[in-house]
């Protein structure tokens, strides 16, 4: 099978010749594992190809003017699109650019009406497109528009308007940020969907709704000011053929009989600590109506254990999810910088090696 055909059955629950693979890494577990492969640091491509992934992600570039700055003098620095400000900040195994301030925490309405964010103008869907013709002609991966955090309401807004504020406004229907938001990222995402049509193979979208202990929000406010701003991504794809993918950390599969009822076809993350998300549980009540794709914590034996403890680990998901096919293989969430590169490398040739 090819990559893309691997995936689009893992979708539809139909056999594959193994489990698809996927890869997301903190940086510089990232550099470790270019370095073991002997792979340049900046060439994503050939690590992808040492550890078999089967998935592309892909957007078009944008081509207008910088939209917001950071403080150079202060270490502040500012995403050039929508303005969340970080800094870096360094830890024993690594770094992270941690949100530091938050712009839009006591702005008014209008000053979030004015908030500079890009116009879909401005961006190169032409450029998309010439990438996944080379991409169809090269591996024939499985392309992906949008991301994880495509369609977000919770998280994006608490990096503008910082956390508490952003669920005060969810509990109180302010909605005025997250729709302005939205109605731009769901005309970038009708543009690119339109541009590269018969190209792209799912569009993945995002929305936390968990903790490690229990759901975030109640279910009833999810489906009064989350599940209607999802529903316009999930009819655009729809219109396109095209699966959704959502991604969902923590305790999330309170929401999941909604993700079905919409048309929602795979759920990522899956993160097997959180309350009521073990494989088993999930594959138990929502096998066959749902494909999975993740499952093996980051912050489990993969980063705290040895290699024996990470393949068994592995192989618990593994065995746990594949029976009746739908499942793809992901770490729950980035790689983090603390594990161990032999317990990485043990994680993917374990399942690269696992037979269905």
């Amino acid at each position: 099978m090819t990559s893309r055909q691997r995936v689009l059955n893992a979708f539809a629950h139909e056999k594959t010749d193994r489990v698809p693979i996927n890869y997301m890494a903190n940086g510089e577990i990232d550099r470790r594992l270019k370095a073991h492969f002997n792979v340049t640091p900046d060439s994503a491509l050939q690590l992808v190809d040492h550890l078999h992934i089967d998935f592309r992600g892909m957007g078009a570039p944008y081509t207008g003017p910088r939209l917001h700055f950071g403080d150079q003098d202060r270490g502040v620095n500012a995403d050039p699109l929508w303005g969340q400000r970080t800094r870096r900040v360094h830890h024993k195994s690594g770094s992270y650019e941690e949100n530091v301030e938050f712009p839009l925490m006591d702005a008014d309405e209008q000053t979030i009406a004015d908030y500079p964010m890009p116009n879909p103008e401005h961006y190169d869907y032409d450029k998309a497109l010439e990438w996944c013709k080379a991409e169809r002609l090269g591996r024939n991966r499985a392309i992906y528009a949008g991301g994880a955090g495509l369609g977000d309401v919770i998280n994006v807004n608490g990096r503008l308007r910082g956390m508490e504020q952003a669920l005060i406004d969810l509990y109180t229907g302010n909605q005025l940020l997250t729709d302005r938001r939205l109605a731009i990222e769901l005309q970038i995402t009708e543009r690119l969907l339109e541009k590269c049509k018969g190209y792209i193979d799912f569009l993945w979208m995002g929305e936390d709704l968990g903790t490690q202990r229990g759901p975030m929000i109640s279910l009833k406010l999810y489906r009064r000011e989350i599940k209607p701003r999802h529903k316009p991504f999930i009819d655009l794809a729809k219109s396109h053929n095209l699966p959704v993918m959502m991604h969902c950390c923590g305790a999330s599969s309170f929401a999941f009989e909604d993700f079905i009822e919409q048309g929602i076809s795979a759920v990522d993350t899956l993160q097997p600590e959180a309350a009521g998300m073990s494989p088993e549980i999930i594959k138990r009540d929502f096998g066959g109506r749902l494909a999975f794709h993740g499952g093996v914590s980051t912050a489990g034996a993969l980063a705290f254990g040895n290699v024996e403890q990470t393949v068994a680990e592995v192989l618990r998901t593994l065995d746990a999810y594949t029976p009746g096919g739908g499942y793809m293989f992901s770490p729950a969430h980035m790689i983090q910088d603390n594990s161990p590169t032999e317990n990485v490398l043990a994680m993917y040739s374990t399942v690269l090696g696992y037979r269905l």
